[in-house]
């Protein structure tokens, strides 16, 4: 059996780096892209099943990419990971698969991705014309909790490091 292919989008090279050694641990192919133009050139339908969206890009908003990837690819599950707050009622509207805010926790990331690729194509498109709003939101974790521990070297807190989640 293939790899599943992941793509991620995020214009801080700690992030994109923290994110794709989990993946790669948890036994994805995994792409990287620092802004919108290499995003594009990097996504190939045939390689990516999923994308983690940043929305904070240098160029051009994560939504203009969420559109651009949308348009041409309505059913491909894509997670926007951000830090930036209120995004949740946008999401919906866009239908989007799930919204994390960062910092990121390991284990509810990998589960929302296990979640988004295994979910009927039929209910994916179905949220993206808007008849199924059932987004999923994962809010900034707390200081404490369960989940994947990365190497120290990748946590970025101006307070005590929480090894369980990826840096904003």
């Amino acid at each position: 059996m293939m790899k599943q292919g992941v793509l991620i989008v995020d214009d801080d090279a700690s992030v994109r780096e923290s994110i794709r050694r989990v993946l790669k641990g948890a036994g994805y192919e995994v792409k990287t892209a620092a802004d919108a133009e290499e995003a594009t050139v990097k996504f190939v339908p045939e390689e990516i099943d999923l994308v983690l969206l940043d929305l904070n890009l240098r160029s051009h908003s994560g939504w203009d990419v969420f559109e651009r990837l949308t348009t041409q690819h309505p059913a491909l599950p894509i997670i926007i990971i951000t830090g930036m707050p209120n995004q949740y009622q946008t999401a919906v509207a866009a239908g989007v698969g799930a919204l994390i805010e960062k910092p990121i926790e390991v284990t509810s990331l990998l589960k929302t991705m296990d979640e988004l690729l295994a979910e009927p194509k039929e209910a994916r498109l179905r949220r993206m014309c808007g008849y199924q709003l059932d987004t999923r939101h994962l809010r900034r974790p707390p200081s404490a909790g369960a989940g994947k521990k990365l190497p120290p070297a990748t946590i970025r807190t101006r307070q005590r490091p929480n090894p369980n989640v990826v840096p904003p």
